[in-house]
């Protein structure tokens, strides 16, 4: 593939002149109606040292709004990046709606720096072509314009600029061993770069090699493939504005069905006696603390995630796992509406920002999966969106499965009649009535659209490394019993799984 590009392609001052100031003008327009229409984008560099990623950013910023841009340098990851899946540290810098993201090299580290230089495994660097392009075309779906460049110089070319570099005493701290080493390294790197611009170039996120030799043509380029692309990417975002249906009436649920289903094969019956109760609650959370620290010391992170009907006891539930916890080796999340930035970026970004690191335990009080129950049925998302929102979700578990993370999921079940008499009690029960709301009894009539999108998420959603388990939970006592020895099981086995990738210091 590089082998073909060809690196003698120049420009002429005059049509540098002649190009340049208008594509940096048609540059800030652009920006303005990104802006606007709320279209987030990416602008990704890549390339050999001294190919001239510096140069190409500064003249990008030249005339952008600095309001609406951040740059991203992108070096080795520090210890707490190395405690957190690998896409971790690039989710969380993922630009808002209307805003633009600059990355001085990117997640393609772990495919070229890292996989040459050996700081992750095979199956790590493996498993990193999958998870790029699943989080790119997840950002894309969302509407995100992503566009990368791979700058592109010959061997010779680079040693001639390394050797200009260090006569210059103003540049030369450019120039590091390091620099030094890739270049005699080159070959390697050009095999390898070539593997990744082959497995991660997608009609959705296509790279674009930039013939880095000359200047003049190296701007230009660039600077007319963003602003040809943002373009596009505005040119969609209209075609969507002005064939967009009425979500409230695409997301029409249909009645349920007389069809078995999951949750019709639970037990609501299944009890416990308290004196039972009190001796396996004890027993359990003794153990859990022992995991807790079993955890931090081999490095092995847990996400619980707690979905369920209102009033099903989630509160009391997530009490019992946490009161014989070392609290500073746990956080408990409670999920509301998103709000603020939160509105404004992919529904996953704010998830992904709350992920435990490495020996820590996260526990969520609803969760991602609000997208295919809530958003789903008030019609705060397309039907699109999320019927999407499955593949995205199982990827999002695989991705921090394949870190090693153990996942726990639990639905509490519990009956319509069951709600109606907790729904009762609150109102009676001064230090409880907070709890109810208006929105519960809302809720609480669209039951069966409700049921029909949980039975739709525990089919699609459930998988071998993130399975759901449903908790009988009209008897309490069972259900805190059920779920605190689910979570034991499950830590457990992810303790003894051979495959866990181990964190080094």
């Amino acid at each position: 593939m590089l082998e073909t590009v060809d690196l003698s392609l120049k420009l002429s001052k005059e049509d540098y002149k002649q190009w340049l100031p208008r594509l940096k003008e048609d540059l800030r327009i652009l920006q303005q109606q990104a802006r606007e229409a709320g279209l987030p984008v990416i602008i990704l560099f890549e390339g050999w040292d001294a190919s001239g990623k510096g140069d190409s950013i500064s003249q990008l910023l030249d005339r952008l709004d600095p309001r609406g841009f951040r740059v991203h340098p992108i070096s080795a990851p520090i210890q707490e990046e190395l405690y957190r899946p690998f896409l971790w540290r690039f989710w969380t810098k993922v630009p808002g709606r209307g805003q633009i993201a600059i990355f001085d090299r990117s997640w393609y580290g772990r495919v070229l720096v890292e996989r040459v230089d050996k700081l992750c495994t095979p199956e790590q660097w493996h498993q990193a072509y999958q998870e790029i392009n699943e989080f790119e075309r997840q950002l894309v779906d969302d509407g995100t314009v992503i566009v990368k460049f791979w700058l592109h110089i010959s061997q010779k070319e680079q040693k001639r600029r390394f050797r200009q570099c260090e006569k210059d005493r103003f540049m030369k701290w450019k120039v590091t061993k390091e620099d030094w080493k890739h270049h005699k390294q080159y070959d390697t790197y050009l095999r390898v770069t070539e593997e990744m611009l082959e497995r991660t170039s997608t009609h959705y996120a296509p790279w674009t090699i930039i013939e880095a030799t000359d200047r003049r043509f190296r701007r230009v380029k660039i600077f007319k493939t963003i602003c040809e692309a943002i373009q596009t990417g505005l040119n969609k975002n209209r075609t969507r504005a002005a064939t967009h249906e009425d979500i409230h009436e695409q997301i029409e649920v249909t009645a349920l069905k007389d069809m078995p289903s999951v949750l019709d094969r639970v037990d609501l019956s299944l009890s416990l006696e308290p004196a039972e109760y009190r001796k396996r609650l004890m027993k359990g959370q003794v153990r859990l603390r022992e995991l807790e620290y079993e955890c931090f010391r081999r490095r092995m992170p847990v996400v619980i995630v707690y979905e369920g009907w209102d009033a099903a006891g989630k509160g009391g539930n997530i009490k019992r796992v946490t009161q014989n916890l070392d609290p500073r080796g746990y956080s408990v999340t409670p999920i509301a509406a998103p709000t603020g930035d939160e509105k404004t970026h992919h529904y996953l970004w704010r998830f992904w920002k709350q992920l435990p690191k490495a020996g820590h335990i996260a526990i969520f009080d609803r969760s991602w999966y609000g997208r295919v129950m809530v958003e789903r049925i008030e019609g705060f998302c397309t039907e699109a969106e999320w019927r999407r929102a499955f593949q995205e979700i199982n990827e999002f578990e695989r991705h921090l499965y394949h870190f090693g993370t153990v996942i726990v999921k639990f639905w509490l079940h519990i009956s319509k009649e069951e709600q109606l008499a907790r729904f009762e009690e609150r109102k009676t029960i001064e230090y409880k009535s907070y709890k109810l709301t208006d929105e519960d009894w809302r809720n609480r009539e669209k039951w069966d659209a409700y049921r029909e999108a949980v039975v739709d998420m525990l089919q699609r959603t459930s998988t071998t490394y993130a399975p759901w388990t449903v908790v009988e939970g009209n008897c309490k006592l069972w259900a805190r019993i059920k779920a605190v020895e689910t979570i034991i099981d499950a830590i457990e086995k992810g303790l003894q799984r051979e495959d866990r990738p181990e964190l080094t210091e």
